[in-house]
């Protein structure tokens, strides 16, 4: 399954890309939330995994952006931030995410949330 991972930070990129691969997915890397449209473009996910806080467009705004796109709203998107904050959960919630994470994650509670995901997902489609 590919699952996108959308950040800024290189590091942080292949260390959830190794995550991803260590459970069997293939991860499509982005930048920020303006590489990640034209890389959607070219690649169909399953999921999108996003932080929050990145130049030129962030995970919010691409969140609004992907859900208000009949070709991306049904992508699950988990944002993976730093910000243990209400006021920018809540504005993620908002904008349409589907799951919110505390940076540092393990690949362990990653692999489990987006197991979760994908199962939300596959039952609302049988709605």
């Amino acid at each position: 399954m590919k699952i996108m991972i959308v950040d800024d930070d290189k590091t942080t990129r292949k260390i959830l890309g190794l995550y991803l691969k260590g459970k069997g997915h293939e991860p499509v890397f982005a930048e920020n939330g303006i590489d990640a449209i034209e890389k959607l473009a070219s690649n169909e996910v399953a999921l999108i995994m996003t932080d929050l806080n990145m130049p030129y467009m962030d995970g919010i705004e691409l969140t609004r952006q992907l859900k208000s796109n009949p070709s991306f709203q049904s992508i699950p998107i988990l944002m993976l931030t730093t910000e243990n904050d209400d006021v920018e959960r809540k504005k993620a919630v908002n904008a349409g995410i589907d799951a919110y994470m505390i940076k540092p994650v393990t690949a362990d509670s990653v692999s489990a949330m987006i197991k979760q995901m994908i199962q939300i997902k596959q039952q609302q489609g049988d709605k």
